[in-house]
């Protein structure tokens, strides 16, 4: 993949600890060529100090996607790092404990609206914001969890990764008229800090890795990052509305 993103400038939300998809996408990227902003949302010195173990420095905007203020001053703040953007990674997904672990029954329209606004709207949000410094041939790319199907414990996160796949779709059909793709990778179960925070996620460990045809590490990021960075090059520029499954073939199976 050497070169793969030469002259590409990237925007990369979600990296919070080295374990995270988005910190082995903007690792790849940067070894690939591309230049990489990152955004970071709460406790940024944490992200700043993941940051220092790229191979170089990237610069960090503090970003909260549920912020219109923040939002609309995105473009200016990328601006002072980079003249301009050739892909957006939207590595963003939160909900409630309430929404998570079996509470789907239970679980208020409050939490509800939350993981909606965070882990679904956000994906438009973002790429509305990042438009004034995008041009054609640009992409935004997205992570999911194949939300085809009713997961055990995921409950709300995944209506949410649901929408997020639909909005994806309605993204490319929007934005492809200005040249913009839009796909999403659906990664397999991988422990990062967002799987560790939904009870029961082990099932999804077990299952993974005792029947994906290709076997599936859980540990190993650089699969879905790489999904990513060939999606954000020039070798995928007719494909839009996608996703891509990253999970060692377990998607195809039967119940």
């Amino acid at each position: 993949m050497s070169g793969l993103l030469v002259g590409k400038r990237l925007l990369v939300t979600g990296v919070i600890t080295d374990a995270s998809i988005a910190f082995s996408v903007a690792k790849l990227a940067q070894d690939n060529g591309a230049q990489v902003v990152l955004t970071g949302y709460g406790r940024l010195s944490l992200v700043e100090r993941i940051a220092r173990r790229l191979p170089q420095p990237a610069p960090i905007i503090e970003l909260d996607v549920t912020s219109p203020e923040q939002l609309a001053g995105l473009a200016d703040q990328v601006r002072e790092h980079v003249d301009g953007l050739d892909g957006v990674v939207h590595s963003i997904g939160f909900a409630p404990q309430s929404c998570l672990g079996g509470g789907f029954l239970d679980a208020s329209w409050e939490d509800v609206a939350t993981a909606l606004h965070v882990s679904t709207y956000s994906y438009k949000s973002l790429a509305m914001a990042a438009l004034p410094l995008m041009s054609p041939g640009g992409s935004v790319v997205g992570l999911t969890f194949d939300a085809t199907k009713a997961w055990p414990v995921y409950d709300w996160m995944g209506v949410a990764k649901a929408g997020l796949e639909s909005a994806s779709r309605y993204l490319a059909l929007h934005l492809g008229k200005k040249g913009i793709r839009s796909n999403l990778v659906a990664a397999g179960p991988l422990r990062t800090m967002a799987a560790k925070s939904i009870p029961g996620f082990e099932q999804f460990e077990q299952a993974w890795t005792e029947r994906a045809p290709l076997g599936w590490s859980l540990t190993d990021q650089e699969p879905a990052a790489r999904a990513c960075l060939a999606l954000m090059s020039d070798w995928f520029p007719a494909t839009t509305g996608e996703i891509v499954h990253v999970d060692g073939g377990y998607h195809a199976l039967g119940a």
